[in-house]
């Protein structure tokens, strides 16, 4: 984990040493909850662009974090990147009942076939966790649990079924092992984190979403 003291630092800072985390810390001005509570109710996980948030009738401190939204919207789209603000009344839980579960609640990773990273910012509720890669195991490599996708598969432990954890996902989720100490991201925070790309330097970031229930406050949360 690395801390940077601008936006153009956070871009521009390269994957090194092992470090797979870089944070820009901030202190936020505005009522982000009073954007939140004027959202109102609506779907799970819905995407508000800046005309949504302009349309908002809001006191000056609700326009103060307005602008904070719709300015990190501009500047990472002026990135080059595909910024996107969700308020985050839900998240839709896997209970398929497999040995792993691959929802957002899990400690996972993100692949991706060229260089990227994940950007995230929460504004308001709740923050993501990130885990150290050295206190994490992937949970398709502890044997309960690789026998019991091995008997759901129906096969042999060959490239087919390495094939067929990636496919479905489960090869790129985590368990905490004993004594680990997840990171809280915090609130206002704007995080890059590496993301399992080939020949990246450095291992991708463990993470997961905070343990919520439907019905607690929403979040609201941008990530690119």
């Amino acid at each position: 984990m690395k801390f940077v003291s601008s936006l153009a630092e956070l871009a521009s800072t390269p994957w090194t040493g092992g470090c797979n985390a870089l944070c820009w810390p901030r202190e936020l001005v505005g009522d982000f909850a009073e954007v939140v509570e004027l959202l109102g109710p609506g779907d799970d996980l819905e995407e508000v662009d800046a005309a949504r948030l302009r349309s908002l009738s809001v006191s000056a401190r609700g326009q103060a974090a307005i602008d904070v939204l719709v300015e990190d919207l501009r500047a990472l789209t002026a990135l080059g990147l595909a910024p996107v603000l969700n308020c985050v009344r839900a998240y839709e839980r896997d209970e398929r009942s497999l040995p792993v579960a691959t929802d957002v609640f899990s400690f996972h990773i993100y692949r991706a076939p060229i260089e990227t990273a994940t950007w995230l910012c929460t504004y308001f509720g709740p923050a993501s966790e990130v885990l150290p890669n050295d206190q994490a195991v992937r949970r398709v490599d502890l044997p309960d649990v690789r026998a019991a996708l091995l008997a759901c598969f129906g096969g042999d432990d060959d490239v087919a079924f390495r094939e067929w954890l990636s496919t479905h996902f489960f090869d790129l989720h985590y368990a905490a092992l004993p004594r680990a100490q997840p990171y809280i991201l915090g609130v206002g925070a704007l995080w890059r984190l590496a993301v399992d790309w080939p020949r990246s330097p450095v291992p991708p970031c463990i993470h997961r979403a905070p343990a919520t229930q439907k019905g607690d406050p929403p979040r609201l949360l941008l990530i690119c």
